[in-house]
């Protein structure tokens, strides 16, 4: 019996976007101190990531932990080569995010009209318009910027998410100048078959390798929708240390996958990503001690105990 070779058809090489930071610890009810999300950033910038979403330039009537974003960018120990990026919502975020000094601009807007409409009171196509202003400006000051797509699988309003609503915005995306797209499972209800045929759709109009992978692991399934992704050629994937982020639309919902569970399989995929897998879990580790609980990674606990035996 012919083995089939491992990895023939896989990236060599991803990128992980950590946003454990901002899209991570948004949503904990206690404010965590500036101090803790300097340090947790600063391990992080360390354990080798190119990219890190540090920050959110927007209400803190909205979301209060973001409130210390200014004093995170401000403090933290900038490493060579690492993008901090921000979420900035509008203009005034913008000239905040700018005096912070950040390197790359996130905007966003959902696949979802029902989800458009519930969540901001706005049509997608109302939504893009709204940031054309903060796109202008940020290419203008030489930052990059990156489009996030919410809901683009399943949406909590409408269900499933046809593959051309997704393709409309990714379309205004690029026409905004976006250098990077998210396409983000929201409420970690995708599965693979469906992740795969949304990544080859949102691929004929935007560069497959500046797409990425935002998954959630409500159902169990952000590894699995991560390797269906790596087989089509998706070699950017979003990440949270010790899976940080709860989800609003799914009660208990683990939210983000763990950026060590997704280390650990791209290890043993032999695929590379220059960061230091012990590093992270030593990142974990410290962000769960402060928040009081255990981290939400299995590999991250799995080799945490392994140490201590």
């Amino acid at each position: 019996m012919q083995i089939m070779q491992a990895n023939q058809h896989l990236p060599q090489q991803v990128k992980i976007v950590e946003v454990g930071p901002r899209d991570g610890l948004q949503n904990e009810p206690g404010i965590i101190d500036a101090e803790t999300k300097i340090a947790l950033v600063n391990r992080l910038s360390l354990a080798g990531f190119h990219n890190i979403e540090a920050a959110a330039f927007v209400s803190p009537k909205w979301v209060p932990q973001m409130a210390t974003s200014n004093a995170v960018m401000q403090g933290i120990t900038r490493q060579p080569g690492v993008v901090y990026s921000a979420l900035v919502p509008n203009m005034q975020g913008l000239e905040t995010a700018l005096q912070a000094k950040i390197d790359e601009v996130v905007i966003f807007a959902a696949a979802s009209e029902a989800f458009s409409q519930k969540n901001i009171n706005c049509s997608i196509a109302e939504s893009i318009q709204r940031f054309q202003q903060v796109a202008q400006t940020a290419k203008q000051q030489g930052l990059r910027l990156r489009g996030s797509i919410s809901c683009a699988f399943v949406c909590p309003y409408q269900g499933v998410v046809p593959p051309q609503s997704v393709i409309e915005v990714v379309q205004r995306m690029r026409d905004l100048g976006c250098d990077e797209i998210d396409i983000a499972d929201t409420i970690g209800a995708a599965t693979p078959r469906q992740v795969q045929t949304v990544m080859q759709a949102a691929a004929q109009e935007f560069p497959i390798a500046q797409l990425s992978g935002h998954f959630h692991d409500t159902y169990g399934q952000a590894l699995a929708n991560i390797y269906a992704s790596l087989e089509v050629g998706i070699a950017i994937f979003h990440a949270s240390v010790a899976g940080l982020g709860g989800c609003p639309y799914a009660k208990g919902a683990t939210g983000n996958v763990a950026t060590e569970d997704v280390l650990y399989m791209m290890q043993g995929l032999g695929i590379e990503t220059g960061i230091d897998l012990n590093a992270v879990v030593d990142a974990g580790l410290f962000i769960s001690q402060h928040l009081g609980r255990p981290s939400m990674s299995r590999a991250g606990n799995a080799l945490a105990s392994k140490r201590m035996s």
